[in-house]
């Protein structure tokens, strides 16, 4: 297969503005932007002919490029990285695979994206994204972030044959064992891209401000692929008061 791995980033978050380019410090002290740490983790990968970064924002065009990245610039009308991404996919066509690395993941191991490329060799995939069985500190801070009325990380529900039956911001399912933490990365193929993108945002989708909801509103299914951080711990910068857990991971894993 060949894959196409797109980067969405915007400026105008409502939650952090301006964070694609929150600087972060890793291991030997220098601070680096959010989307350039999201890109080196998108190169640490196997299998992907192409990396992008997709934004409709002129400074974070220019300081991609200022590092030696692949910009596309997309619409201001997109609502979420999936359609940002769709844009990217009908435009660049000829690719079996398109990979959404989210611009706010920097800690995404290579194996989450890889394992992804090898459930889509199946041909009834054409959505696929990570889940991660939560510890207790994840499981913890998950629920923190509910106490403190953030909007955090998202959690997932999954049938008997690993197919997505529910995202939530909330942490479901309530009072339960194995939570599963559901990892913002999606692989999908170019035919979902360009359906995605004829359906209306979602009701569910606009509840939840979970773009992925869409496509099981719509009758498509999401397959879960397990995987397993392999003792990283593993978050996104939802907000501000993620950045010190950011750098903390960063300089754990000996990242510069």
């Amino acid at each position: 297969m060949k894959a196409l791995l797109v980067i969405p980033a915007r400026y105008a978050s409502s939650r952090f503005p301006g964070k694609p380019l929150a600087g972060l410090r890793g291991a030997g002290g220098e601070s680096r932007s959010l989307i350039r740490r999201t890109w080196d983790a998108a190169r640490q990968v196997d299998g992907i002919a192409r990396i992008v970064v997709a934004t409709d924002d002129a400074r974070i065009r220019e300081t991609c490029e200022g590092f030696g990245a692949e910009v596309a610039m997309t619409s201001t009308r997109h609502v979420n990285g999936t359609e940002r991404c769709a844009e990217v996919a009908a435009a660049m066509r000829n690719y079996d695979v398109v990979v959404n690395l989210q611009g706010d993941a920097p800690l995404t191991p290579p194996w989450f994206v890889e394992s992804l490329l090898e459930a889509m060799t199946r041909p009834e995939v054409s959505v696929a994204t990570p889940v991660l069985r939560c510890d207790s500190a994840t499981l913890d801070q998950l629920r923190e972030d509910r106490r403190q009325g953030r909007v955090g990380g998202t959690t997932v529900v999954c049938d008997n044959n690993g197919k997505a039956l529910y995202f939530s911001k909330e942490v479901l399912p309530f009072g339960a064992d194995g939570v599963l933490h559901h990892v913002g990365v999606y692989a999908y193929r170019p035919d979902a891209l360009h359906r995605y993108r004829q359906w209306p945002e979602s009701a569910l989708e606009a509840a939840e401000g979970l773009e992925q909801l869409r496509f099981l509103e719509n009758g498509m299914a999401v397959h879960c692929v397990p995987v397993n951080a392999r003792g990283r711990h593993f978050w996104e910068l939802n907000n501000p008061e993620d950045v010190d857990l950011i750098e903390q991971a960063l300089q754990e894993q000996g990242r510069a």
